[in-house]
């Protein structure tokens, strides 16, 4: 398909205005640009006063598709929310009568394609499409609606295709019926012309000088279009013209100062006058400026610090996910409610009176559109951190197209940049299949030239300096973190001051603590690292390097290679919570063999079709097994 390029460009009205119009690049996955326009168009509003709602968006949508996505109730959900609305979407449905070659009895129970609409109360106008001064007056009025009382619209153009669903097609094999009457039927232009000149508001030389004009208009533009040498077939979709094959650039330190650790502490102890911190609450925010001057930072304080050290420096921070302003695991709290009034105090607004602007949301029970109006939030405003964050990373898939579509691969297909952050919590700690796994090796498949990156850290300042490079790196590319569970609240997963005040990411640690010769690596990611430490602790096992990956993808080849040269000899061992087939495995698999390192062996639970056993003690003898085989024979 040649039709998904988006691009930008400028109307000039009857009256002279200027008006900026952009095409959102889309995918052949029907409505799966909805969230990201909506996105698009929501980032673009946030540069203007409040509420001006000056930027309209417009979505068309085919009938068959209006009725049968689910993304678009999804969509459609989001018009009133505040960390969503646009001031009213209107909605254009060509509605041709037919889906490719299934009828309307076979496509939809309800009555109307645009039913759907009327589950957020939006007024539906159907209008023939064989009446084109029809149809320009109920734009007029849509718009007119739409302005008043910033609510969605839907225009539902009832006309028919006069071809195929695509050159190739041939309707008259599956509707015969319907397309002997459309073949019989004058064309709009024809009958709108007969309209004109029956009502004497233009001759038939009038017409036919129009229609030769535009005409020739038309094998002007192709013309251009095929002799322009020095066309960009990306120009218009992105601010950036980073390309897949270009190396990103990340700043050499994503360090800060002490006083910035201080001032985002005092930040959580000083509350609006008279409000009522729940109790539960207040030991929280005491222990949070005490974090930021003795250490022991958690995860949850840990990922605040990054975020406010943003802020300080001007960057816009939007933040979105269910149950995101609390945190799914009560570990975040970025925003307190006054038990007695409700009234809400978020102190990461409250550092400086010229910090960046911070947005913090809870999303609709929805993935696939939230995942799609985040991505569009990265292209309308490349400045901005945007993250979201799913509940746990096993619901993620619910957005699989996104991540398919867009996120590994619109730099590829469309030169479109963006720098999302997914989060994606992920461990296995016997909750069972479907909240244990964030479907790791899914991410690394798509993995290639440099698309994107994907991390796991094991401490609270790695995810600091994580977050912190992301915002600065160019171009801009996806980020992907693995986030943990458990490991929030661990005792030993903590990081002291001095780790936030000094250095950057480092996407491989190395073990320090071996002195002499190891005679085994173990290589992992993620909590088990301290599953790990207290194994090996337990077994006095002390010439056991434990080796941590901290990014995955783009592969941290130089520094693995300096640190498996720094334990020559020794065994390397591949140890993962994941079953075989799942995990890093097969993608670490892969990269050893191409850094001639085959002697690699993995440590794991068996291979399964299923994520994780259903039954917590199993998943803990299968856990003592992983620990077992990671130190066996030593």
């Amino acid at each position: 398909m040649k039709y998904h390029l988006g691009t930008k460009g400028e109307f000039t009205t009857a009256t002279g205005q200027k008006i900026p119009v952009y095409l959102a690049a889309n995918p052949s996955h029907l409505e799966a640009v909805n969230g990201v326009l909506e996105g698009i168009v929501r980032a673009k509003q946030d540069h203007k006063p409040i509420a001006s709602f000056t930027v309209l968006p417009i979505l068309v949508h085919g009938d068959a598709a209006m009725a049968g996505q689910g993304v678009v109730i999804e969509t459609l959900q989001m018009a009133q929310l505040r960390g969503y609305r646009t001031g009213g979407t209107i909605h254009v449905v060509a509605n041709n009568q037919v889906g490719f070659t299934t009828l309307p009895k076979d496509s939809r129970t309800s009555l109307y394609s645009t039913d759907a609409a009327k589950s957020i109360q939006a007024p539906i106008f159907h209008v023939n499409g064989d009446d084109p001064e029809a149809v320009a007056r109920v734009a007029k009025l849509a718009v007119a609606y739409r302005q008043k009382f910033k609510h969605d619209v839907v225009i539902d153009v009832v006309c028919y295709r006069r071809r195929g669903h695509n050159e190739g097609d041939d309707p008259s094999m599956t509707q015969p019926l319907m397309y002997n009457l459309i073949e019989a039927k004058r064309s709009v232009r024809t009958l709108y012309a007969e309209s004109l000149v029956g009502r004497g508001d233009i001759t038939q030389d009038e017409y036919d000088g129009v229609q030769a004009k535009f005409l020739a208009l038309l094998e002007r533009a192709f013309s251009d279009t095929h002799e322009d040498e020095d066309e960009n077939a990306t120009s218009g979709i992105s601010n950036g013209t980073a390309t897949a094959s270009q190396v990103q650039r990340h700043p050499q330190s994503t360090a800060v100062d002490s006083s910035v650790i201080h001032r985002i502490g005092d930040a959580h102890g000083a509350p609006p006058e008279g409000f009522s911190v729940h109790p539960k609450l207040e030991q929280l925010l005491a222990k949070r400026i005490d974090m930021s001057r003795n250490g022991d930072i958690d995860w949850g304080f840990g990922e605040l610090l990054a975020l406010g050290s943003l802020l300080l420096e001007g960057k816009k921070v939007r933040f979105a996910g269910q149950d995101s302003r609390r945190g799914t695991f009560v570990q975040r709290h970025a925003v307190f409610h006054d038990r007695v009034n409700g009234q809400e105090w978020l102190p990461l607004m409250n550092l400086s009176d010229n910090q960046g602007r911070f947005y913090i949301y809870d999303s609709l029970l929805s993935e696939y559109a939230a995942m799609a109006y985040e991505y569009g939030y990265t292209v309308g405003n490349p400045e901005a951190l945007v993250l979201w964050e799913a509940q746990f990373g096993d619901f993620a898939n619910g957005a699989q197209t996104v991540i398919d579509e867009f996120i590994s691969s619109s730099e590829q297909k469309w030169g479109q940049n963006s720098g999302l952050v997914l989060l994606l919590p992920h461990g296995y700690e016997g909750q069972g299949p479907d909240h244990s796994s964030a479907r790791i090796e899914r991410y690394l498949q798509m993995a290639a030239e440099g698309n994107m990156t994907i991390a796991r850290p094991s401490t609270p300042a790695s995810y600091f300096h994580l977050l912190r490079r992301q915002a600065y790196a160019q171009p801009q590319r996806p980020l992907i973190v693995f986030t943990p569970k458990a490991m929030l609240r661990l005792r030993g997963a903590t990081s002291s001051v001095d780790d936030f005040t000094n250095g950057t990411f480092e996407p491989v640690l190395d073990d320090r603590t071996i002195e002499g010769e190891s005679r085994r690596v173990l290589l992992h990611a993620g909590k088990i690292h301290y599953d790990l430490l207290a194994e090996r602790d337990k077994r006095a096992q002390s010439g056991v390097a434990l080796v941590r990956m901290e990014q995955y993808y783009p592969f941290p080849e130089e520094q693995l290679k300096a640190i498996v040269d720094r334990h020559q000899g020794a065994e390397l061992v591949w140890v993962q919570d994941e079953p075989e087939n799942q995990g890093a495995w097969p993608f670490i698999a892969l990269e050893m063999r191409r850094l001639g390192l085959d002697n690699v062996r993995v440590v794991s639970r068996p291979a399964s079709a299923s994520p994780a056993t259903g039954s917590s003690s199993r998943s803990a003898e299968e856990h003592i097994a992983v620990m077992d085989g990671a130190f066996e024979g030593l």
